[in-house]
């Protein structure tokens, strides 16, 4: 089996599945409680939430826990909304976020907020020039993702942040979900930026885990009122098993990152190559350095995408339409359709998405089993 739908979700790791099991079997307490097994569970907590913070650089204060991606930027944006909605209603994203941002603004504007959505270029990508035009006295909150989900495109987000610097009340968050471990940290944690949210099975942890990155003395509501856990800002007993398996993940995806980066990259150029070669090929997520490192989306004139996904399944390589989270619903996708790609080939478009356990072996077969469907899909047109 080749799969090559690692932005849908990865493997866990099965170091990661032995650190869940051991600590299911030993560490039961509840964190809160004042008993010796609560205190053991406790300091494990905290011990993986140091994990985490020293991995990334930040203060153990500024890690907490969630339930994943989407979880962590609804609560970026709307406890944002909440907790500085004295000082004004407006929001800014882009056209091209995950549902779970777009999803988020929509339901604020029903709210009585008002959301400006930046237009992006033919990569996929916002101008810097236009993020500051768009703000305005009433602007609490910009929110954009590192890397996009769909094409891979990675957004200005060292000049995003120059923007921002002049406008240091506004909270800024970025969805990393798909930019972690991809050698984009030095853009991603920069100085600027005050809310940053993961999730745990995009890097071989378990489903249902997350994190997020809060700067301190930064003004956050929490969505969940409780028993006051993450230091009251996120109630619910703390899925201990998920999150110290998570710092072993997030440990073994940054061992020898550059390393692993530079692999994805030259498997990604093997394919992009081969495939752009062919007159019917679309290539959306162009060898640019604006493109992550192990996302390639391209078309197949004429051939649907979901045809070209179960074309491929039949030779047990697993790819995906643009994006996971909307494939089975056959929405088309929404960054090529703020690219203003045409209709009939947005339609045609797949995903290619790779991490670091991926080999070269894998794309010399993929690109042998691209050449067959290829003239097969010529005969059928």
């Amino acid at each position: 089996m080749i799969y090559f739908d690692n932005s849908a979700t990865t493997k866990a790791a099965p170091e990661v599945v032995d650190t869940y099991a051991k600590v299911s079997a030993n560490y039961w307490g509840n964190p809160s409680s004042l008993h010796k097994f609560g205190e053991q569970a406790f300091n494990l907590l905290e011990q993986s939430r140091q994990q985490i913070a020293d991995l990334l650089g930040v203060k153990l204060s500024e890690i907490l826990f969630t339930s994943g991606g989407t979880e962590g930027d609804n609560w970026a944006i709307k406890g944002t909304a909440m907790a500085k909605r004295e000082f004004g209603n407006h929001l800014i994203t882009t056209e091209v976020e995950h549902p779970a941002v777009h999803n988020s603004m929509e339901q604020l504007k029903q709210l009585g907020f008002e959301v400006t959505y930046l237009p992006v270029d033919e990569n996929g990508r916002v101008s810097a020039e236009d993020l500051r035009a768009a703000i305005k006295p009433s602007t609490i909150l910009v929110s954009t993702m590192a890397v996009n989900n769909e094409i891979g495109a990675v957004q200005p987000l060292e000049e995003i942040a120059a923007v921002l610097r002049d406008f240091p009340r506004i909270h800024w968050h970025i969805d990393a979900v798909q930019g972690i471990g991809k050698g984009l940290a030095d853009k991603i944690f920069n100085d600027r930026v005050d809310f940053v949210t993961f999730s745990g099975h995009k890097f071989h942890a378990p489903r249902g885990i997350g994190f997020m990155y809060k700067r301190q003395g930064r003004k956050l509501d929490p969505l969940m009122a409780g028993g006051g856990q993450e230091r009251n800002l996120r109630s619910g007993t703390e899925n201990l098993p998920a999150i110290a398996a998570m710092a072993k993940a997030l440990r073994l995806l940054l061992d020898n990152e550059a390393v692993k980066v530079k692999r994805q990259r030259e498997i990604r150029l093997a394919i992009l190559h081969h495939v752009e070669k062919f007159p019917n090929v679309t290539i959306f997520s162009k060898d640019l350095p604006v493109f992550a490192p192990h996302i390639l989306c391209f078309a197949i004139a004429g051939v649907r995408g979901e045809t070209i996904v179960h074309a491929f399944e039949e030779h047990d390589i697993y790819i995906s339409t643009t994006s996971a989270c909307s494939s089975k619903k056959h929405v088309e996708s929404s960054t090529l359709q703020a690219m203003k790609i045409d209709d009939g080939i947005a339609t045609s478009a797949v995903r290619i998405s790779l991490d670091e356990h991926n080999t070269m072996a894998e794309a010399e077969e993929f690109n042998r089993v691209f050449d067959e469907l290829y003239t097969q899909f010529a005969k059928l047109n």
